[in-house]
């Protein structure tokens, strides 16, 4: 009888605690998206934006939530992307350390098209990577973006998340 009242306990105690933690979660990266349509148009047309991952979706798999930051920071001259990467590898690296898809480049093709009312799409193709070829990003007015990384030798994988202003 004790333990049962015990166990009830324990459980009533998990939703107490682990309900406010999904509730903050999901509320802090809602509120990552309130930029007004203005203010994308402006970071768009800078050049100079984060795009932060929140969620991935491989290519062979289900959609994943991300539990750490990954970004890709796009400035005029260079591009760093540190995302990970789910799904089949065609090459496997020769460092394990480089598993993700990890790299700096400041020589790189760029071209921002408008797509109607919706948003913009910008298309990188970094010249001095010689394992990712493209990517491909969907921004939405308020703020919402999905990422394309075609790979030469791995499965294409697309990131699901948001774009913000480069932090200084």
């Amino acid at each position: 009888m004790k333990t049962e009242i015990v166990l009830k306990f324990i459980k009533f105690s998990f939703l107490i605690l682990v309900i406010p933690l999904f509730l903050i979660r999901c509320s802090s990266s809602h509120n990552a998206t309130k930029l007004s349509s203005d203010e994308i148009k402006n970071i768009i047309d800078s050049s100079q934006f984060t795009f932060v991952a929140e969620r991935v979706n491989p290519l062979r798999g289900s959609t994943r939530y991300l539990t750490s930051r990954y970004n890709v920071v796009i400035k005029k001259d260079t591009i760093d992307c540190d995302l990970p990467y789910f799904g089949r590898a065609f090459q496997a690296p020769i460092d394990p350390l480089k598993g993700g898809i990890r790299f700096v480049s400041s020589d790189f093709f760029k071209s921002t098209d408008s797509k109607n009312e919706s948003g913009w799409q910008v298309l990188i193709k970094p010249k001095d990577n010689t394992d990712v070829q493209q990517l491909s990003f969907d921004v939405f007015n308020n703020g919402t973006a999905t990422l394309t990384v075609t790979n030469s030798h791995r499965d294409p994988i697309s990131f699901y998340g948001h774009i913000e202003r480069i932090k200084e």
